[in-house]
């Protein structure tokens, strides 16, 4: 948060987003139908269902898991040799309620849920298929993808979703609705009540917009008007200034030959690569 917070831009962090209310606001964005991604997600891994099957696997380690219904159709995939299922996600309420779902639908199935950082924690988790769904890794800086690479030794799962019409992005992150909005928010509430920081919503605007130099989408708020922000946990006060711009995340966005690119450079090959009928999303088999 201090790093974020006296870079520029100024940056809150998307993990902020994900307490339990932003889990729960999570899952109504998934179901809005600006929202393309999971359905898309879906619909390949339905597709391609027997080929995901071919690895394999007795261990899925699935990063980020507060979600589960995509999580449901690679546990069905994966059902000839999957014995044991390792969830890893921050919020630890969503990982609670989602594991104990799962264990009441897939009795058999021993699943050991950890709740962490995953950038962090990647080493100590165990060898395995690991799946990395929802476009999630939009959400790393190059850098941090590249360390992220750097680290895989196992099997990886990765969906990505694909650079397409910006206006077709911007509404998947600015629905009319405002639920996008509603979640975004939460994260300076969660801020506000973890670290005693006293972020004005009022003084705040929404805003989502399409980055074409970097390809991402560049979501969080303009200040209103000059403002100091005091974040007593880490004994900081943050000037914004009017039309300060302040992120909360960025999603990036990703075409078949950079995403092979940065793969490569780690190590990593692309084995496998899945688009849905509408070419807006792929799920990528990756090996070491």
């Amino acid at each position: 948060m201090r790093e974020g917070m006296l870079g520029e831009p100024k940056e809150l962090g998307a993990l902020w987003l994900y307490d339990e209310r932003g889990s729960r606001l999570y899952e109504e964005v998934t179901r809005l139908p600006e929202y393309y991604l999971p359905r898309r997600e879906a619909e390949i891994l339905r597709a391609h269902s027997t080929d995901i099957a071919e690895i394999g696997a007795r261990t899925l380690i699935e990063l980020g898991s507060g979600n589960t219904g995509n999580t449901r159709l690679l546990l069905d995939a994966l059902a000839g040799t999957l014995e044991r299922f390792v969830p890893v996600d921050v919020s630890e309420d969503a990982l609670r309620d989602g594991a104990k779902a799962l264990a009441a639908d897939y009795p058999g199935l021993s699943i050991e849920p950890v709740t962490g950082n995953f950038e962090r924690g990647l080493d100590s988790l165990p060898p395995g298929l690991i799946a990395f769904l929802g476009s999630t890794i939009g959400n790393l800086y190059p850098g941090a993808r590249a360390r992220f690479f750097g680290r895989i030794r196992s099997p990886l799962l990765l969906s990505l979703d694909l650079v397409k019409d910006p206006a077709r992005l911007e509404a998947a992150y600015d629905d009319p609705a405002g639920v996008t909005e509603q979640f975004a928010r939460n994260a300076l509430d969660h801020a506000n009540r973890e670290l005693g920081a006293d972020f004005d919503q009022a003084k705040l605007e929404y805003e989502a917009r399409w980055d074409p130099e970097h390809e991402w989408m560049d979501i969080g708020f303009r200040a209103r008007a000059a403002q100091t922000v005091s974040v007593s946990a880490l004994d900081l006060d943050l000037h914004l200034e009017a039309g300060e711009w302040l992120r909360i995340e960025v999603s990036s966005k990703f075409r078949r030959e950079r995403i092979e690119s940065e793969l490569a450079a780690a190590g990593l090959r692309l084995d496998a690569w899945w688009t849905d009928s509408s070419g807006d999303f792929a799920v990528a088999m990756v090996l070491p």
